[in-house]
């Protein structure tokens, strides 16, 4: 399981040629907690930095003299070998969006730059680079075991029918096991047919919706934070904590997901187990969340008392209240996700996260701005 500790020190690239651009993208990062953020204005070092230290996503500049994104793009496909491509370009012309995606990047953040916009898409990409590359190593053991099993079916056939039963027994978990190893890609809607010799055409035909979809329910979670654009001019503060709850709630919401669909996967979510699912995933939450809560409160004040505000110790709490309270509904839409994608006769584990993900955007940044409109004056 991916932890947000995972993520905060997954290795990331930022390629630009504007000294500029590449100190801002940098400080967002390192604010926002990241650990290991290197940068580079020379795109024909991307390669040689990539092929040594194997990033887990690099923030790449379309619109760069002598060697363009798309040029790079080119190169790092080289290097991964046709695998995925932890690309997120950075461009100013919306046009050139879909000729990124049909290249190989997997997202994209427009210029200027949003500090939730740039980091809610990082955290996702890094979140699914991790993902898979520990699905990856998942399935080659997996592999591995199921060539062992089969060597050995000549052997156990000769046995006695119990151990025949128990061979039958040991490769139907192996194939669990397998269906669940894939469940990452279905989350974000890559479809579990598709394989590493599968054309690039078909590939974009599988994938292309589902990122339309997301940038819908994007869009959702920005036009919350826009509702509150006057809140946010007055209290500039809580922009650094935006990202603290989205992060959080979003974990709590995954760990939630990842239960429930192995769940659903092994048979052991039985009909009538969903209320118990979710009074247990909701109670996880509000324990979790308050105890996270009191941590980011006390940073709150802290932050807030260093800037001399008269209003540190309500805005403490509205982080408070804000962390616990978008964890408890994360909790408890980790659980629903996938019980209303089956029952709308959708495979459970396709694009839940997408759906998930903007569940906690809202929620988290929702309450964090309206509790603060209303209790902080």
């Amino acid at each position: 399981m991916i932890n947000s500790a995972d993520i905060l020190k997954a290795g990331i690239l930022i390629v630009d040629d504007k000294d500029a651009n590449v100190s801002l993208l940098e400080g967002m990062l390192r604010v926002a907690g990241y650990t290991s953020v290197e940068s580079t204005t020379d795109p024909n070092k991307v390669c040689d930095l990539h092929r040594k230290n194997h990033y887990g996503l690099i923030l790449l500049d379309l619109q760069m003299p002598g060697m363009d994104g798309f040029q790079v793009m080119e190169g790092l496909k080289e290097i991964e070998g046709g695998s995925y491509l932890p690309v997120l370009v950075i461009t100013a012309q919306p046009d050139q969006k879909l000729r990124a995606l049909q290249t190989g990047a997997k997202d994209f953040v427009g210029k200027p730059f949003e500090l939730a916009e740039v980091l809610v898409r990082v955290h996702n990409m890094l979140e699914v680079r991790l993902l898979h590359e520990e699905s990856k190593e998942y399935g080659k053991a997996l592999e591995q075991k199921v060539m062992e099993v089969e060597a050995s079916h000549e052997l156990i056939s000769r046995q006695s029918d119990e151990n025949k039963r128990l061979y039958d027994e040991v490769v139907a978990e192996q194939k669990r096991s397998i269906k669940l190893s894939l469940q990452p890609g279905a989350m974000v809607g890559v479809k579990n047919e598709e394989r590493l010799a599968t054309h690039w055409f078909r590939s974009l035909r599988l994938r292309h919706p589902w990122l339309h979809i997301n940038l819908l329910t994007a869009f959702v979670a920005a036009a919350v934070v826009g509702l509150f654009q006057g809140t946010i001019d007055r209290l500039l503060i809580l922009t650094v904590f935006m990202p603290v709850l989205a992060d959080q709630s979003g974990n709590t919401g995954s760990q939630a997901l990842a239960i429930t669909l192995r769940g659903i996967a092994l048979g052991d979510l039985k009909s009538g187990k969903e209320k118990t699912l979710a009074r247990k995933e909701a109670l996880l939450g509000l324990l979790n969340g308050a105890i996270i809560g009191l941590v980011a409160a006390i940073a709150m004040f802290a932050v807030a008392t260093f800037q001399h505000l008269r209003t540190a110790f309500m805005l403490s709490v509205v982080v408070f209240l804000a962390m616990v309270g978008s964890c408890v509904v994360s909790g408890i839409c980790g659980a629903f996700v996938p019980l209303i994608l089956k029952r709308c006769g959708a495979d459970p584990a396709t694009a839940s996260s997408i759906y998930l993900t903007t569940a906690t955007n809202v929620v988290s940044m929702g309450l964090l701005l309206g509790l603060a409109a209303l209790l902080v004056k």
